[in-house]
């Protein structure tokens, strides 16, 4: 497979064409950003280990029945994925109270939320990705009533399955966002899913192990995304 022109270029990745229509190629970047763009650094290893990352946990949800874009790994950076007419619209399930829920609703951090919470966002920097809900995205035209219903017990679902695997490493999923696509008359899980879109907790220490550590300038961002690669039996080399 052949690596064509440019055709996104994001905070961390670079998406770029390839020689067959309906697949991309993902370049995970060493660039990390935070505050829509505010804070930024060059983290050495971090493409290689969210490339790597990002195919072990697509692999899993695979394995349990969640249909994702994921294809294959090209390269230490680089990942094959189908071609998907993306939704506008971030799902965000939140397991534990820790980052912007605390500033919007005056809640400590740290809260376990029973049952967990369910949140849309659109995907709008300008606008700093404001929360919408199910009448906006259908009123809208960004999806469908059935897509929404999709993408809600899909990410429930991704949740419950990912929930088990990193307790199964001592830590805790404390929230996430997921985007999908439209791939063939299909709903597809797409994007990533590594510690830079997700909070990871030590389950005993609740230590952060997610971008966290960068945006509050606690160091080891990278050494943390490995420290959760190992324990899960991510293979990094």
């Amino acid at each position: 497979m052949k690596r064509g022109d440019q055709l996104y270029s994001g905070k961390a990745k670079t998406v770029f064409l390839t020689d067959e229509p309906n697949r991309l190629i993902l370049h995970f970047r060493n660039d990390t950003s935070a505050f829509d763009g505010e804070k930024t650094a060059q983290l050495d290893r971090k493409g290689l280990v969210n490339n790597k990352f990002n195919a072990f946990i697509m692999s899993k949800l695979e394995q349990a029945g969640i249909k994702t874009h994921f294809d294959r790994l090209k390269s230490d950076t680089e990942s094959v994925v189908k071609r998907l007419d993306m939704v506008p619209i971030e799902c965000v399930v939140r397991n534990i109270a820790a980052g912007s829920i605390c500033k919007r609703y005056g809640v400590v951090e740290g809260i376990d939320l029973h049952p967990p919470t369910f949140e849309f966002f659109l995907k709008d920097d300008a606008r700093h990705d404001p929360m919408v809900n199910e009448y906006h995205i259908r009123a809208f035209g960004w999806a469908s009533e059935e897509e929404v219903a999709q993408m809600k017990a899909s990410t429930f679902q991704v949740n419950t399955v990912l929930s088990e695997l990193f307790a199964s490493g001592g830590m805790l999923l404390v929230d996430f966002k997921l985007e999908f696509g439209r791939y063939g008359g299909e709903l597809l899980l797409g994007d990533e899913f590594t510690p830079d879109g997700c909070r990871i907790w030590d389950a005993e220490t609740r230590e952060k192990l997610d971008k966290d550590r960068f945006r509050r300038d606690l160091g080891g961002v990278v050494e943390a995304y490995e420290q959760v690669a190992a324990r899960l039996g991510v293979p990094l080399e």
